[in-house]
């Protein structure tokens, strides 16, 4: 199984990964975490992935551009691209972390560990443009609480998929 982490800090998640089942699993070949800097696909000289709210209000928001563009190369180097969004492949998911998201359950962590594949979108602060959501097949939150970052959400679920592997 393979992991994508689209996130701003790649490094973030390093410590976890390297240690315990997870580092076992990624030696033994059973699950291959991959993380991508949504800077690199930023449009701007300043490598800027976060705007004002639209709409007003408080923080930043993570922009659509940087995700949308590092989708696309992540899918056109392992499948065709559906509707210039979707993975064709329905072994595939692209997960928005978000706290509007469904509950993860052990239920979820059971049906995902029969995929092949799941890229996170890692929101942080204040949250996503809106049209993120159109880009993702779904929308989990870990529990009824909001975090800062959507990296820890991610590590959550691999861990939950991850011991279920054979």
């Amino acid at each position: 199984m393979r992991f994508h982490i689209l996130t701003i800090f790649p490094d973030i998640l390093d410590s976890y990964i390297k240690k315990g089942m997870i580092r076992i699993a990624q030696k033994n070949k059973l699950i291959k975490i991959k993380m991508h800097d949504l800077r690199k696909f930023s449009v701007d000289k300043h490598r800027t992935v976060d705007d004002k709210p639209y709409g007003g209000g408080p923080g930043q928001i993570l922009r659509v551009e940087p995700v949308y563009k590092l989708l696309r190369k992540i899918q056109s180097t392992n499948y065709k691209v559906q509707n210039k969004s979707k993975l064709q492949s329905s072994k595939s998911k692209i997960v928005l972390l978000s706290a509007r998201g469904q509950k993860w359950t052990q239920q979820l962590a059971q049906k995902f560990s029969k995929l092949d594949e799941i890229l996170f979108i890692c929101p942080r602060y204040e949250g996503h443009d809106e049209r993120i959501r159109k880009l993702a097949d779904a929308e989990i939150s870990i529990w009824d609480y909001i975090l800062t970052v959507g990296e820890l959400g991610a590590a959550v679920i691999i861990d939950s998929i991850t011991r279920l592997l054979p």
